[in-house]
């Protein structure tokens, strides 16, 4: 798992802070993130699918980088 430039420099620079509070986070999922999405906007999990789908698709080539599943969204 990568970790984020604080954690890097933590390690690199042999400070003794907790790395693990600064770990990278990992993604919690497509199907997490769509019932997230539906309990927080009450709407219904296949327009939430839709709202995640449409905003998997506008993702940054960053964003893509570092999360390769978006590029298997169709659409």
């Amino acid at each position: 798992m990568p970790l984020c430039r604080e954690a890097r420099d933590a390690r690199r620079y042999g400070e003794s802070e907790r790395e693990e509070s600064v770990m990278a986070k990992r993604h919690l999922g497509f199907k997490r993130a769509q019932s997230d999405i539906a309990k927080r906007q009450g709407v219904s999990e296949e327009r939430a699918g839709a709202i995640l789908a449409a905003g998997s698709r506008k993702a940054s080539a960053a964003a893509k980088r570092r999360n390769p599943r978006l590029k298997s969204v169709k659409g």
